[in-house]
């Protein structure tokens, strides 16, 4: 999976509430841009979602181990970015969890790790640990 493709997913996430918060999308550009990708492949994902409200989640299955711990710190990152949870957000985290291999109780567990500041890097050697218990 490349990266517009997890960008897909947190965008998907993002306007799961019915909208898009301006912490929410800057820290979408925040994680876009970390990842090499420029404000216009940013913006044509998130025009497509704005346009198209409803999306299949993408095949999960060729991810490596560290790009599925990775896209779970950051979806759980932007769910909590505008400091109000939704109950069809962590829904949604869920389902994403489940289909890299995860139970759902892994979002919770994270949830709890896991700041909504953009400029704070996950551990990733903490992160593999952490969600080592939560494997299906």
């Amino acid at each position: 999976m490349d990266f517009s493709t997890q960008m897909s997913l947190l965008v998907q996430l993002s306007l799961i509430d019915g909208s898009l918060s301006d912490t929410e999308q800057e820290l979408i550009y925040s994680i876009g841009k970390s990842n090499n990708m420029t404000d216009e492949d940013i913006e044509k994902i998130l025009h497509e979602h704005l346009r198209y409200s409803r999306h299949e989640l993408p095949d999960m299955s060729n991810l490596t181990e560290d790009d599925k711990i990775t896209c779970l710190y950051n979806i759980i990152q932007l769910m909590k970015a505008d400091k109000e949870v939704h109950l069809s957000e962590i829904r949604f985290c869920e389902k994403i969890a489940d289909k890299l291999g995860f139970k759902k109780k892994v979002v919770g567990a994270l949830s709890t790790k896991v700041f909504s500041d953009g400029t704070v890097n996950a551990d990733i050697e903490y992160l593999r640990e952490l969600v080592s218990k939560f494997k299906s």
